[in-house]
């Protein structure tokens, strides 16, 4: 089997990668993640990835560039579903990838997330597989997610607070100062 691995940063892939391998497989990291606002994100998310890869010797595919201006362009009418077009995006780069480039599976860190609509990702990654003619390798990573961003922590990789979407990000900051202003009560 050849797995291409979609990441979505460093902390999420370093348990995914462990238990791949542990099951004999070695993945080839794919990075692929236009939602990601700002550019400065952006940039540090992928260099801890590359650095990360380096060090765990993984192979890291990096394709294209900044995707900003389209992710948002596609999202603007409706932001609150925004989530669905960004798996959808992220899971086609990664299996149209993994078809060109004779993988025969891919698979996502995304799925290592509780944050994350599990279903929907894992829905929007099969339909991608099927079209193009590679296997969805789907693992539910959601029990080695504290494990991971512990394990980060302790390797001292850029830890990012938010999903990367400037939508996410201002999810944050709205639930900052809610909570704030009922501190104050």
């Amino acid at each position: 089997m050849k797995l291409l691995l979609h990441i979505c940063c460093a902390p999420c892939s370093i348990m995914c990668v462990e238990t791949l391998r542990e099951e004999g497989l070695e993945p080839i990291g794919f990075w692929n993640n236009p939602n990601i606002h700002p550019f400065t994100e952006y940039r540090s998310r992928k260099s801890t990835l590359i650095d990360y890869a380096k060090s765990i010797h993984m192979e890291l595919v990096t394709p294209g560039e900044y995707g900003l201006r389209p992710f948002v362009q596609a999202v603007a009418a409706d932001i609150d579903g925004r989530c669905a077009y960004c798996y959808e995006t992220r899971m086609e780069a990664a299996a149209q990838y993994a078809e060109e480039n004779g993988f025969s599976h891919f698979s996502s860190t995304l799925f290592i997330s509780p944050y994350q609509n599990h279903e929907l990702l894992k829905q929007k990654a099969e339909e991608a597989a099927f079209r193009h003619h590679v296997e969805l390798l789907y693992r539910d990573f959601r029990p080695y997610f504290r494990e991971g961003q512990n394990r980060a922590r302790e390797l001292g990789l850029y830890m990012q607070k938010y999903c990367g979407c400037v939508f996410s990000e201002e999810e944050r900051y709205a639930k900052r100062k809610k909570k704030a202003v009922e501190e104050e009560r």
